[in-house]
């Protein structure tokens, strides 16, 4: 349920509001917009039915959220929610790219990496610390080692650092040093490491499961929200199919679709999306005339000699011009990369 307040409506109004949402046994969210500002109320709203809310001094009108997902749907936000990550807005007009291995091999590999990624423009740097691997026996990591060299680059070169956070118990560790945090595939619906990383004060970049329904997508972003979150971004990498030439099928009508349903930033991941180096360039620009907010790259100095998904790697070279031809399509939907 959704209490919609009147635009002249003042501090003593909301806070009545919520000491009777509180009052109920229920939470009250507030989200205040450009024209309105409006107070959810999160919990059993059966007990609303007999309360008269409306009556209430600064109410304009209660509305239902007919939606199951309540804090990420359109119908409880209408404005485009923008993350602030260090100064970086995520949602605007700017379209940003967060790039890099996809796993930490090295400090000199790392810095390599990154130190190519700059002249392109690049604020944010993605590199696995723990990697969920299909195989107990492939590379899973350096764990804590592999955050430091992440720091370490990120003090040289001012670039932000996105790495994924996989158990409960590494939260703290991993906060630490990342500055976007990120949900892999595996664990959209690890609802107890949602739940965790929803008490967080970091963004969070939560992709989307391997067979994960829009709905079963936005209700995994709803348990974050739901514990005061807000901060929440959420990342199509492809889904998985009967297609067997590409790694998954990347959904494009995801895109749109997602910004018709919910506030919430969306970006794009082509580089799991395809697992071919020789698509991602034209699922990235797809990604962008498609509306994304941002795009996941991943970029080897050597593909060749990656511990994990060289084959989807772009060499630095390639995604220098990858990037100018993506600022050409931003030019033309009226964004800019």
């Amino acid at each position: 349920m959704i209490i919609v307040l009147k635009p002249d409506h003042d501090e003593e109004d909301l806070h009545r509001i919520i000491r009777r949402l509180e009052d109920l046994g229920l939470r009250a969210h507030i989200s205040k917009g450009e024209h309105r500002t409006i107070v959810g109320a999160i919990g059993d709203e059966r007990v609303l039915r007999e309360v008269p809310i409306e009556s209430l001094p600064g109410v304009e009108s209660v509305l239902p959220i007919l939606k199951p997902y309540k804090l990420v749907s359109r119908e409880f936000k209408r404005e485009n929610t923008v993350i602030n990550v260090n100064g970086r807005q995520i949602g605007g007009e700017h379209i940003h790219v967060f790039a890099g291995p996809c796993a930490v091999e090295s400090r000199e590999v790392l810095e390599e990496i990154a130190e190519s990624l700059l002249p392109s423009g690049v604020c944010f740097l993605r590199g696995g610390a723990f990697k969920p691997r299909t195989s107990p026996y492939s590379f899973q990591g350096w764990g804590e080692k592999a955050l430091k060299f992440l720091a370490g680059v990120r003090d040289r070169t001012g670039l932000q650092v996105v790495t994924e956070l996989m158990d409960p118990r590494d939260t703290v560790l991993v906060c630490k040093y990342a500055d976007v945090v990120q949900i892999g595939t595996r664990n959209m619906q690890n609802f107890r490491l949602l739940t965790e990383v929803g008490n967080i004060d970091k963004p969070v970049i939560l992709k989307r499961g391997l067979c994960s329904t829009i709905k079963e997508f936005l209700m995994s972003a709803e348990y974050i929200l739901a514990q005061g979150n807000e901060r929440v971004i959420l990342c199509e990498r492809g889904i998985r199919t009967f297609e067997t030439e590409t790694r998954n099928t990347l959904d494009i009508s995801a895109v749109p679709l997602l910004k018709q349903l919910t506030h919430l930033p969306v970006i794009v991941d082509p580089s799991h999306a395809v697992g071919r180096v020789d698509l991602v360039p034209a699922m990235t620009k797809a990604a962008i005339a498609a509306g994304a907010d941002g795009l996941l790259i991943e970029v080897h100095v050597r593909p060749e000699e990656a511990l994990s998904d060289g084959p989807q790697s772009l060499r630095p070279s390639a995604f220098t011009k990858l990037m100018e031809e993506c600022r050409l399509v931003a030019k033309a939907v009226g964004r800019s990369i």
